[in-house]
């Protein structure tokens, strides 16, 4: 086994006010840290699952642990915490096997991280191993926010935030490094890249995702709440979600919709080819599988996706699926604008879907009678939902 992760789950909550152990508060009625666990063991390699516990609380940990992973039990251990997040970490480390090359450390408060994450996470730091230059990865999520620089009560100015980017976890690293960079790391860093860096490595960030934000007090733990009854699932596993998106005409662009071309029309603004219609499934499927949005995962400016096609972020959200153990069932599609004309070429727009997402795809189109951006024809609207189970 070459894959772990290690699980921190030791913290008091202090800060929650619940006056439990912060990994073992209910959020919508399951204990947060099986939560944490259960898209661990969707992953679709064999992976090690270390949880750091309170000491108090070790043995309830171990029932709970052996609750969520059924059958892969073998593949979990659970360990006494230290007294602050450091000497947790540092015991989920001492226990892995040397077999061991990729590990990433997670906080069990950030419970809502979908498998997707851990899998992007894993194979940045797999394929940097293979290609001879170790490094750690984080995910992170661009800082949307105006940031000011303050003293005191002063607004003194804003900081360009271009720059700048929101870290969560897991991050990942080479095992070896990252147990040495521990080894003689100053207790003053606060998270696992910060100890990786001072001890003069290299982190590289990977995208991450909006629903992986950490518990810390009860107005998040409140969100968390709210996103995990928002979630729609049926008894048999199946989830719905809901993808919208827009694009302004832009006559200099081809015109590309569901996937296919549309010659003599006006095409589609965006960073990609425009393709609202391809975007809003792939926003679906995302959605349905608690996977985040087109935007976090592929970003809205990454020269990586520069005019690509929309097929490739529809790809992409079938292949997170799969990764979270879903696979899609069926996509309906509304195409809401004046132009193009899809009725004629219906079928084939569907079966170019059907054939990337995998599934049965209904497509139809509607006008909003002249009124809206859509009637005076300055672009183009389409909504998705998604239909998922499990593999």
């Amino acid at each position: 086994m070459d894959r772990a992760v290690v699980v921190v789950a030791a913290g008091s909550g202090t800060r929650l006010g619940i006056g439990t152990a912060k990994a073992f508060v209910p959020v919508a009625g399951t204990v947060m840290l099986a939560r944490a666990l259960e898209p661990l063991f969707t992953l679709p390699s064999p992976t090690l699952v270390v949880v750091v516990a309170p000491a108090p609380l070790v043995d309830e940990c171990e029932q709970l642990v052996a609750s969520v992973a059924g059958a892969a039990v073998a593949y979990t251990a659970v360990v006494p915490g230290g007294t602050d997040r450091h000497g947790s970490v540092e015991a989920g480390l001492a226990v892995l096997p040397d077999s061991v090359t990729s590990v990433l450390v997670h906080d069990a408060a950030r419970c809502l991280t979908p498998a997707a994450q851990f899998s992007r996470v894993f194979d940045a730091v797999d394929a940097a191993i293979a290609a001879g230059g170790p490094a750690g990865f984080v995910p992170a999520l661009p800082v949307t926010d105006t940031v000011k620089r303050v003293a005191g009560d002063v607004v003194v100015e804003t900081v360009d935030r271009a720059a700048l980017v929101g870290v969560q976890t897991p991050q990942g690293f080479p095992l070896a490094a990252l147990r040495q960079a521990y080894a003689v790391a100053e207790r003053a860093e606060t998270d696992d890249a910060g100890v990786f860096q001072a001890a003069g490595g290299t982190v590289r960030f990977v995208p991450g995702d909006a629903d992986a934000f950490k518990i810390t007090t009860p107005w998040d733990l409140g969100r968390a709440e709210s996103i995990v009854r928002s979630r729609v699932a049926a008894p048999d596993g199946v989830r719905v979600g809901l993808g919208v998106d827009v694009h302004a005409f832009d006559d200099a662009s081809p015109c590309r919709v569901g996937l296919l071309d549309f010659p003599g029309e006006a095409g589609l603004s965006g960073h990609s080819d425009g393709d609202a219609v391809a975007h809003a499934v792939c926003d679906a499927l995302l959605s349905a599988g608690g996977l985040g949005d087109i935007g976090g995962r592929f970003g809205t400016s990454d020269p990586a996706y520069a005019g690509a096609a929309g097929d490739v972020f529809v790809r992409g959200a079938v292949a997170a699926l799969a990764s979270a153990g879903l696979v899609p069932t069926s996509v309906t599609v509304q195409v809401i604008g004046n132009r193009p004309r899809i009725g004629g070429r219906r079928s084939e727009m569907q079966d170019a879907l059907a054939a990337v997402v995998g599934a049965p795809v209904a497509v139809s189109g509607t006008t909003t009678d002249g009124l809206g951006f859509t009637g005076r024809g300055e672009g183009l609207a389409a909504i998705a939902t998604a239909v998922v189970r499990p593999a």
